[in-house]
């Protein structure tokens, strides 16, 4: 069956309908969100969430976050009401923050990996948002990707990387921000933060005006997504940066390095890097945190085809969004740090 592309080619109202019609089907859509594209299924077919697993090769205790259109939907999923909840709710959502909260019997064990909570969030992209109204269900939407494989952040890199494992891609651009949501756990006496995000600690602190925890790496079973197994990783190797004051010296060393292996060199980095002696070169534009974040998976995906033998990318100060850019930087190399999340 070929993958159906649900694009501007058709009317707002049809790719809505068409979508949710698939959703209450039990079939599996792609969904743009502002951070990455989502593989959405209805929340209350065990079968359709049980197909996410299977489609993405994804771990069976790897647990899946709920996309909800309304603060009713969410509560209508949840024990109870947790603390900060409102506060967050009001401040962050619609956005890239998901609580993890509680849940109650409506939620399937599949959709949480059989834990006793269950993740939250409002997609802020108004056409995922619509899909969900019109189907009238929750969508569990993981990352449209085979597992471990950098997010895709745009439709052609969804059809790509699912091909016809999946019914359809509601076409929504590119996502605007380029990274996962920040995951925050409210089941505890204390705030958790799991997965870092565009929503900074910081951000989350300043709201609820109470210190947040960072989770750490567990042999456990992971209470979110982004915890435990590797993510983001091309499958060219890739190796980040440490690289303090002048950048220049170390990437051209470790350049140098590699051509005197014999080996073709891909540099992901900001712009004024152009110049550099490589076989493949991606700008990150100025080479703030936000374009690391919104660029570096398109950058991992396009220099993964470009038949190198290896992927150079310079590490940033991890300050604010910088946090969440190396979270990922150092999943995609394989490395994980002690309170990585």
């Amino acid at each position: 069956m070929q993958v159906q592309h649900l694009s501007s080619a058709m009317s707002r109202t049809a790719v809505i309908e068409t979508a949710a019609a698939f959703i209450l089907e039990g079939k599996l859509v792609a969904l743009p969100t502002e951070t990455v594209y989502g593989l959405g299924a209805n929340i209350f077919n065990e079968n359709a969430v049980l197909e996410i697993f299977r489609v993405k090769r994804r771990p069976a205790d790897n647990p899946l976050i709920v996309h909800v259109a309304s603060l009713q939907q969410a509560m209508s999923l949840m024990l109870d009401l947790p603390v900060y909840f409102e506060e967050l709710t009001n401040r962050f959502w619609p956005g890239p923050l998901t609580l993890v909260v509680q849940k109650n019997a409506a939620v399937l064990d599949c959709v949480t990996a059989g834990l006793a909570s269950v993740a939250l969030r409002m997609p802020d992209h108004s056409l995922t948002r619509e899909v969900i109204r019109k189907a009238g269900v929750a969508i569990a939407a993981p990352s449209a990707n085979i597992s471990g494989r950098p997010s895709p952040t745009n439709a052609a890199d969804v059809l790509e990387e699912m091909g016809d494992t999946i019914t359809a891609v509601l076409d929504g651009g590119s996502c605007r921000l380029g990274i996962e949501s920040t995951v925050l756990d409210l089941t505890g006496v204390v705030p958790v933060l799991l997965r870092p995000g565009s929503i900074t600690r910081e951000d989350i602190e300043a709201v609820i005006q109470t210190n947040v925890v960072i989770g750490h790496m567990s042999e456990r079973q992971p209470q979110s997504p982004g915890m435990k197994y590797r993510h983001y990783a091309p499958r060219t190797p890739f190796h980040l940066l440490a690289c303090e004051g002048n950048l220049s010296s170390p990437i051209t060393a470790e350049i140098a390095r590699y051509h005197s292996l014999g080996k073709k060199v891909a540099l992901i980095a900001p712009e004024t890097f152009s110049s550099a002696k490589v076989e493949a070169f991606f700008s990150l534009g100025n080479g703030a945190p936000v374009e690391y974040a919104r660029l570096l998976y398109s950058a991992l995906r396009t220099l993964d085809k470009a038949g190198v033998d290896v992927i150079l990318c310079p590490a940033i100060p991890e300050e604010g969004i910088g946090c969440a850019v190396m979270n990922r930087l150092r999943k995609a190399e394989g490395r994980h740090t002690e309170n990585a999340v």
